[in-house]
């Protein structure tokens, strides 16, 4: 399990890596850098999902539903741990499912990235266009 979660790590790392150094400079907004930016959003997602997903099955409660641990059958698990990270990258998150112990941690980092992916987006989109 950890090595699992060691490669989902290296995957957000490496996702985070190809948005620094894609190569396209040519407009401000292209599809490349539109496909790039869905990439590096659905990695995150899945990534800090099946990091949820695998606390969970070490039996490390990272996320409750008021207030109570995860329940349900893996499936059921699995789509609360993807919910929660989706809503946790992409907004501030809904409050339904809310992170516990270590899972504090991991969702401030994820909403970190989420908060600051966009605005570097739109920073190197201007930096390279001002360095044509």
């Amino acid at each position: 399990m950890l090595f699992l979660m060691g490669v989902i790590i290296v995957g957000i790392g490496s996702s985070l890596h190809s948005f620094w150094t894609n190569p396209s400079r040519r407009h401000y907004l292209s599809l490349q850098n539109l496909i790039v930016l869905v990439y590096v959003y659905v990695t995150l997602l899945l990534g800090f999902g099946l990091v949820y997903m695998i606390l969970d099955l070490l039996k490390i409660s990272a996320l409750a539903i008021d207030e109570f641990p995860l329940s349900g059958s893996f499936l059921q698990k699995l789509e609360a741990s993807m919910y929660f990270s989706a809503t946790t990258v992409l907004t501030v998150g809904y409050g339904d499912i809310t992170p516990v112990g270590i899972g504090k941690w991991i969702a401030m980092l994820e909403a970190l990235i989420g908060y600051l992916l966009p605005a570097a987006f739109v920073v190197r989109t201007f930096i390279e266009h001002d360095k044509k």
